[in-house]
């Protein structure tokens, strides 16, 4: 199948063509404003369906956007018919195609002339009224408030939030692309006289700047956000995106002693703890038990023992454990344990605590195993 792609190198187009290519659909047009006219007649000839995407909504001058998204669609459309070639068109329009402001009017223009060719001639044509749309590779400054404060936020500039009450309909590009994909497919979602995205996000200004600024502030928490939140997780990975290239590797503060290091890694409140603990050869770590507080050992260089001993008996128990074998040990409630490092290399031990620690109440008695 021979696809072609307009707006081939904007923000739905890029994430679009990708995932094309991920699902082998290897016959890609793609054209943008920078490509070679003659170009797009060949690839009008040819193409078995066209994915419009090409549009205009930061222009210098307003008349752009009737030139933009009513112009070209005009040129599309046209030069299809001179190939006779009607083959599926699908279209990205805006949902400001129903507001009186000039993006609005022209976006509302394009449409009204693909449905003026589907009835002349008989071809399937899509069109996507988006809302606003934010993700990976959207440009700051120009596709989305998302991307501008994102961009912002993950190098200290400031952001400008004129009233935070407001509402937004956001959708997420994977979900886009996962949509114009099943359009691919003539499993489109059609609403009425328009296709949609399934999901979309409704949140306010406000909430998206603190949810963003949590997430800079993750690092220095060494929080992890509520990835069973849909929202979150998407925003959080787009924020990511955005991290200057020079800021993507942060610090941890070690605890270090004579024995080796101490490190929290991540914190969550749902989940508990993870921290990395290096032991020197020789050296055992731990000799306390818990009431509540229970942990996960998995040592993932050297060797080593782990020793319990029920707090009300004197039958020590233990595990040999090794980076050789990646074994989970457990570490339950009401055992006095340990952890002694064998071998004459540092011992590395990922451990996972169900909760923070908490100095007033650390939930943590000394007891020689």
């Amino acid at each position: 199948m021979k696809i072609l792609v307009t707006g081939a190198k904007g923000f739905i187009g890029k994430n679009l063509i990708a995932e094309l290519w991920n699902q082998n659909y290897t016959d890609i047009f793609e054209y943008n404003k920078e490509a070679d006219p003659a170009l797009f007649e060949q690839y009008c000839k040819e193409a078995d369906i066209v994915y419009h995407l090409a549009g205009v909504n930061r222009p210098k001058d307003q008349s752009e956007f009737m030139d933009g998204n009513y112009g070209f669609t005009s040129t599309l459309l046209e030069t299809l018919k001179k190939h006779q070639n009607f083959c599926p068109v699908i279209i990205s329009s805006s949902i400001q195609a129903e507001l009186d402001n000039p993006y609005g009017l022209s976006k509302k223009a394009g449409e009204d002339l693909l449905f003026q060719y589907r009835k002349e001639t008989g071809a399937k044509v899509l069109v996507y009224r988006f809302p606003n749309v934010f993700g990976k590779w959207s440009k700051p400054n120009y596709n989305s408030a998302v991307a501008t404060f994102c961009y912002n936020i993950a190098r200290d500039l400031p952001i400008t939030v004129n009233d935070p009450d407001v509402v937004m309909n956001l959708v997420y590009i994977d979900d886009v692309v996962e949509e114009l994909i099943r359009a691919l497919r003539c499993n489109e979602n059609m609403v009425g006289e328009f296709c949609e995205v399934p999901v979309v996000h409704t949140i306010s200004l406000g909430e998206i700047v603190d949810l963003i600024s949590s997430f800079k502030n993750s690092r220095e928490e060494r929080s992890i956000p509520d990835m069973s939140n849909p929202f979150t997780k998407k925003l959080y990975s787009t924020y990511l995106s955005y991290l200057p290239e020079d800021k993507f590797s942060y610090n941890l503060k070690m605890n270090v002693d004579i024995r080796g290091s101490f490190t929290e890694f991540i914190k969550t409140p749902e989940r508990g703890q993870v921290s990395v603990n290096i032991s020197k050869p020789g050296i055992t770590k731990g000799n306390h038990w818990h009431h509540t507080k229970n942990e996960k050992f998995l040592v993932v260089s050297g060797k080593g023992v782990i020793r319990f001993r029920k707090f009300d008996t004197d039958e020590i128990i233990e595990y040999f454990v090794s980076g050789d074998k990646l074994e989970v040990v457990d570490i339950p409630t009401g055992y006095t344990h340990n952890i002694e490092n064998l071998g004459d290399t540092n011992m590395v031990t990922i451990m996972w605590a169900n909760e923070f620690f908490d100095p007033d109440k650390p939930d943590t008695y000394f007891l020689e195993v």
